[in-house]
């Protein structure tokens, strides 16, 4: 039986994907074992639903950059290092799988330290600093996208393109069905916005501050993140009048979509506003969704926009940087993508194009040739 151990932490960003790829290996072979091994947090029981064993070390990020919070995190990197040693020590897998993420380099360089082979996987345009670091030390990388390739010297790069959550491809509904579910009107316009596992504070503030306007012309479906949930209803019951029934009617609060009520919120909506995550334009692409995207600036690297600009080339979506994120920008996009002849479907089938449904499977095949 192949042991195989996987890591990657941080956000769903790094932790969907894993999950993906946990999935495609389990569905390709039965003499498989799957141990995770990373940090504990809010996926957790993901593994545990898979049958996976799960093991905990701390978490702690390196940065870049010169940072305070650097001197409390080494000694942390420290100790997960150290944890990572002894853990492997016991598992002795026949491969090490890292998506990246806080808390995966001490397992990657423990992995190294026993001649454990070691396949990464690169979500973003431009590699975070764990993968630019465990890239060097990988007998096989996958990335995302075909400009982070760059940044990985070899022939050992494979361009597989972002695992999409497996719950979300499977069993799709039509777009009728999906809006009755919500409760939305069948034909008027619905955008989604999307800013990611954990919101998009910005993104958000946009929508309150125009929510009269948007929501004469559109209806919304917003996801808003958890953090930022019981404000946003605070702000939404504080209104009265016209309004409170247009926004009954017409504008849906989230603040975290679980997959099964993700994948109907695609299916419902015409166009889709988020920010730029790997994850976000791959589920997007997959639905065949026009879109919308809205850089991070203080995203690592600037790889939110280097993502939303390799994204935009193929034609699928337009990019708003934040600068530019005014209601008359956004409005006339989102029109011109309606009302242009042929612009909707040229955008949509550019999405599709764009997407690659099988990134777990061709990962997981990499995975099982090391």
């Amino acid at each position: 039986m192949k042991r195989i151990v996987l890591t990657g932490g941080g956000s769903g960003g790094h932790l969907f994907p894993l999950l993906a790829i946990a999935d495609a290996l389990q569905k390709s072979s039965t003499d498989l074992e799957l141990v995770y091994l990373g940090p504990r947090d809010q996926y957790w029981p993901e593994f545990l639903k898979r049958d996976i064993r799960a093991y905990s070390i701390v978490s702690s990020k390196l940065r870049r950059y010169f940072s305070l919070a650097n001197v409390f995190d080494f000694p942390k990197f420290l100790v997960s290092f150290f944890q990572a040693l002894v853990r492997l020590y016991f598992l002795m897998p026949d491969v090490v799988f890292s998506k990246g993420g806080p808390g995966a380099l001490p397992v990657v360089l423990a992995a190294k330290f026993y001649l454990i082979p070691i396949v990464i996987h690169e979500s973003d345009t431009v590699p975070g600093l764990t993968n630019k670091i465990s890239g060097k030390l990988a007998k096989k990388i996958d990335v995302s996208f075909e400009e982070s390739a760059v940044y990985f010297k070899g022939s050992k790069i494979t361009i597989a393109g972002n695992p999409v959550r497996t719950a979300l491809m499977e069993m799709i509904p039509s777009k009728e069905i999906a809006r009755e579910r919500f409760g939305f009107d069948k034909t008027l316009p619905l955008v989604l916005i999307l800013g990611g596992s954990q919101g998009a504070t910005r993104i958000n503030q946009f929508i309150f501050d125009n929510f009269e306007p948007l929501l004469k012309e559109f209806q919304i479906c917003h996801q808003v993140g958890v953090a930022n949930f019981e404000d946003a209803k605070l702000l939404v019951s504080s209104l009265s009048g016209e309004m409170s029934s247009l926004y009954s009617s017409r504008y849906k609060l989230f603040g975290f979509m679980e997959a099964e009520e993700m994948k109907y919120a695609f299916a419902a909506a015409d166009i889709v506003l988020s920010r730029s995550g790997s994850g976000s334009i791959f589920e997007t692409a997959f639905f065949g969704k026009p879109s919308l995207l809205i850089p991070l600036p203080e995203a690592a690297g600037d790889h939110q926009k280097m993502n939303a600009y390799a994204y935009a080339k193929t034609g699928a979506a337009f990019v708003i940087e934040s600068d530019n994120l005014k209601l008359d920008v956004v409005l006339i996009k989102i029109k011109d993508i309606l009302s242009i002849p042929g612009a909707y479907e040229r955008m949509s089938v550019a999405a599709k194009g764009f997407a690659k449904p099988d990134a777990a499977a061709v990962i997981a095949k990499d995975i099982l040739s090391v």
